[in-house]
C-alpha cells in the first residue's frame, strides 16, 4: 500500500499536469499580469467556488494568468456585463465543479484496483484526461449546436419567454425503496432510471434540465411530445418485468423563462405540484396542455378564468385534484397528432394554488 508521501507526489504529478506546470505564483502576482484588478480576480475566483487563498500563498500558475486574461477579454467585449456575470461565472463552477467530482472519483476507483495505485492513478490521468478533454469539448460544441438551433427556430434573438410544456416524472414511493437497498444497489437503480428517462426525452426531441435525485424534470416545445414521454415512462413503472421504477408525472403548458440552461415560472410550479398528487403510474396535465392536446384549439391556460388564478392573483394554468370525475373522452381529431383521453379531475387546494383544474391523460384504449 502507497504511503501518503507516495500519495503526494502523485498529486503533485497530476496537479502539474491539469495545471500545465507546478504552482509558482501567488494571486497577487497572477492578478497583475493579467491586468487585472485584485479584488476583481478574487470575486472571479470566489464565484468559481474555488478555495480561498491568502496573498502570499504560491498557488497559481501561467495557466491561471491566461484564464483570468480570457475573463477580462469577455468583460471588455460586454460578454460578462454586470447584470450576468455574477449567475454566468457561478453555474460555470457548480457545473464543472460537479463533473470534476465524479470524474475524480472514477479514476481513484480504478486507480486502487491494483497495486501502487499513485503510479496508477497518474497514469490514468496523464493517459485519460486528454482524451476525456477533448470528449468534453465535442460535447459541448454540439450541445451549443442543438442550442442555438432551438434559439434561430422562434426568430428572436432573445428566448428568455417562450411557451413551452414542463414536466415532472417522480420516483414513487422512493424513500421506502432506498432504505431497503445497500448503496451500490441504490446507485444501479437511480442510474438505471436516469438513463431511461433522459434516453427517452432526448429520443422525442425533449431537452432535460435536471435531475433531483428521484425525479427528473424536462421541458419539450410540444405537449404532445411531453405527453408521450410521460406515458411511455409511466407504463414502463407498470410493467412488473421492467426494472424501471414505478413512477408519475405532472404537465403543465405555458410562458417559461429561461435563465443559465434552467426554467422558471408559474408553468414550472404547476408542473411540479400535478407530479405531487397525480396517484402512482398516471400522467396529470394542467389546462393550457389539455387545450392544446384536445379540440379546445389550443386556448392558453392563462385565459382570465379566475378558477385558474395563484392565491397571488396571477394568472395560472391548472391544477390537478386526486378524486376523478367522470367525463366522456375528448380526442383531438387532428390525424397528425396522437389522440388521446381525457379524464377531469376534482379541483383541489395546494401550496400556492387554489381553485384550480386538470385532467389525467391517456392513450386510447385500443393501444
Amino acid at each position: 500500500m502507497s504511503d501518503s508521501g507516495d500519495l503526494g507526489n502523485a498529486f503533485d504529478t497530476v496537479e502539474a499536469f491539469l495545471l500545465g506546470g507546478s504552482p509558482t505564483l501567488t494571486r497577487v502576482e497572477v492578478a497583475k499580469r493579467a491586468g487585472v484588478p485584485l479584488e476583481v480576480a478574487q470575486e472571479l475566483w470566489r464565484l468559481l467556488g474555488f478555495a480561498h487563498v491568502n496573498d502570499e500563498v504560491v498557488a497559481f500558475t501561467e495557466s491561471d494568468v491566461q484564464a483570468l486574461r480570457l475573463t477580462a477579454d469577455l468583460m471588455d467585449i460586454g460578454i460578462l456585463g454586470p447584470d450576468s456575470q455574477a449567475a454566468l461565472v457561478r453555474t460555470w463552477g457548480r457545473s464543472y465543479a460537479r463533473l470534476a467530482e465524479w470524474q475524480t472519483s472514477l479514476l481513484a476507483g480504478h486507480a486502487v484496483e491494483g497495486p501502487d495505485p499513485d503510479v496508477r492513478l497518474a497514469e490514468l490521468v496523464t493517459g485519460v484526461l486528454p482524451r476525456v478533454e477533448a470528449l468534453q469539448s465535442y460535447v459541448w460544441r454540439r450541445h451549443l449546436t442543438s442550442a442555438a438551433s432551438r434559439l434561430l427556430s422562434t426568430g428572436s434573438a432573445s428566448e428568455a419567454e417562450r411557451t413551452m410544456a414542463v414536466c415532472f416524472v417522480d420516483i414513487v414511493g422512493y424513500t421506502t425503496r432506498s432504505k431497503s437497498l445497500e448503496e451500490d444497489e441504490l446507485v444501479v437503480w437511480i442510474e438505471n432510471f436516469e438513463q431511461v428517462a433522459t434516453g427517452t426525452v432526448v429520443d422525442h426531441g425533449g431537452r432535460v434540465i435536471k435531475t433531483i435525485g428521484d425525479e427528473i424534470m424536462f421541458t419539450t416545445d410540444d405537449p404532445a411530445a411531453a405527453t408521450e414521454i410521460a406515458l411511455s415512462l409511466t407504463q414502463r413503472g407498470l410493467d412488473q418485468d421492467d426494472p424501471f421504477p414505478d413512477v408519475r408525472a405532472g404537465i403543465a403548458y405555458g410562458l417559461v423563462v429561461n435563465r443559465l440552461g434552467d426554467v422558471y415560472g408559474a408553468t414550472v410550479n404547476v408542473a411540479s405540484r400535478l407530479t405531487s398528487v397525480a396517484r402512482p403510474g398516471t400522467v396529470v396535465i394542467d389546462g393550457g396542455a389539455h387545450a392544446a392536446l384536445s379540440d379546445d384549439g389550443g386556448a392558453d391556460a392563462s385565459d382570465g378564468d379566475p378558477d385558474r388564478r395563484a392565491d397571488d392573483g396571477t394568472e395560472s394554468p391548472g391544477l390537478a385534484g386526486t378524486e376523478h370525475v367522470d367525463q366522456e373522452p375528448a380526442q383531438r381529431t387532428d390525424p397528425d397528432l396522437p389522440a388521446y383521453r381525457f379524464r377531469r379531475l376534482r379541483r383541489v387546494s395546494v401550496k400556492g394554488y387554489s381553485r384550480l383544474e386538470a385532467w389525467r391523460v391517456q392513450r386510447p384504449k385500443e393501444d
